[in-house]
């Protein structure tokens, strides 16, 4: 049964990788997409490709999300509790792409861990999660917003004189880089959060040991989340490139610059998980408020908050009674 176990949590956590991708593809081209720097099409098969590229950068935050938050045990009863925070987290990611929320897919998986490893009675490490998940999560997006802010503000003291036409153009076709370094950053980020989880599962099903990430791993999370950002989340695509605010190709570059510059740092330097929906909505809200403060939809930020303040406590409720559900089914 342990490796029936071990097998589904793998599809599982596949899955979450797939959802995470189309989820989250608005992340890497919602700005290029509304500032019409990119076409769809386009914008989709290059963030794909980044994505792919960005999942074998790094596996700092893998170890983080494999080793450091919970120890979850061995055996069917660990393998229940890996597979409880994975529902958790997919049935998060679902509900708020149906309501097209750009809710963080990242605080679904952290929550859903912490959920299902809590009503398992599992150790977590409240250390970790308080220094590397917390605490990075909810700074990021301030440095997000700030940054976003301050680099426009650069941007637009540097060419006050300059004739808008010329500009337009110009950024525009900056943003074909700034838009894949963003892609770039969200494989780095995000498809390291699977490789930690499957890992887990292989450790607690008695198939791995050590804390190094197999090769086999990182390609399978590559490919799952390369897949799932090309088949897009149009839904969240339109909340963050157009609802929240119209951004022209200047602040469009510089909410990707500031957004992919946090996730670079917060994944190779720190090793932290942080949210890429965050990190980018709140370089999307800086970059817009140089224009006017109206400029930003504050209705819809505000919702979009609220889906933040949300995830990780939803996703812990869905998480432990998925958890509950295994191991009645389960008899573990």
């Amino acid at each position: 049964m342990e490796l029936v176990l071990v097998l589904v949590v793998v599809a599982v956590a596949l899955t979450f990788d797939f959802t995470n991708g189309f989820h989250d593809a608005a992340n890497a081209i919602a700005t290029s997409v509304s500032t019409r720097a990119l076409t769809p099409r386009i914008a989709l098969g290059m963030a794909a490709l980044f994505n792919l590229i960005g999942a074998f950068l790094g596996t700092g935050v893998a170890a983080t999300i494999g080793f450091g938050i919970v120890d979850v045990g061995m055996g069917a009863h660990a393998l229940a509790v890996v597979l409880a925070a994975l529902l958790g987290a997919v049935g998060w990611n679902l509900t708020t792409w149906w309501r097209g929320l750009p809710s963080s897919s990242t605080g679904a998986l952290l929550g859903g861990l912490a959920g299902a490893g809590a009503a398992a009675g599992s150790n977590l490490h409240w250390d970790v999660v308080l220094t590397h998940v917390v605490a990075p999560m909810l700074v990021s997006p301030v440095i997000g917003l700030v940054l976003g802010f301050l680099v426009m503000a650069g941007i637009l003291r540097r060419l006050r004189n300059a004739a808008r036409g010329p500009v337009d153009r110009r950024f525009r076709l900056l943003q074909t880089v700034s838009a894949s370094a963003m892609a770039l950053g969200h494989g780095l980020q995000d498809a390291q959060k699977t490789m930690g989880v499957i890992v887990l599962a292989l450790v607690a099903g008695g198939h791995h040991s050590g804390r190094g990430i197999p090769w086999w791993v990182q390609v399978l999370a590559a490919v799952a989340i390369s897949a799932g950002t090309y088949c897009g989340g149009w839904r969240i695509i339109r909340t963050l490139g157009r609802r929240i605010a119209q951004l022209d190709p200047a602040r469009g570059f510089a909410a990707e610059v500031v957004a992919s510059s946090v996730l670079y740092v917060a994944a190779l330097i720190f090793h932290a998980p942080v949210s890429t929906t965050q990190v980018v909505s709140s370089a999307v809200v800086g970059a817009a408020a140089t224009k006017r403060r109206s400029a930003v939809r504050w209705r819809v930020a505000r919702s979009m908050v609220g889906a933040w303040v949300l995830t990780m406590p939803a996703a812990a409720l869905i998480g432990a009674g998925c958890y509950l559900v295994l191991r009645t089914v389960l008899g573990v």
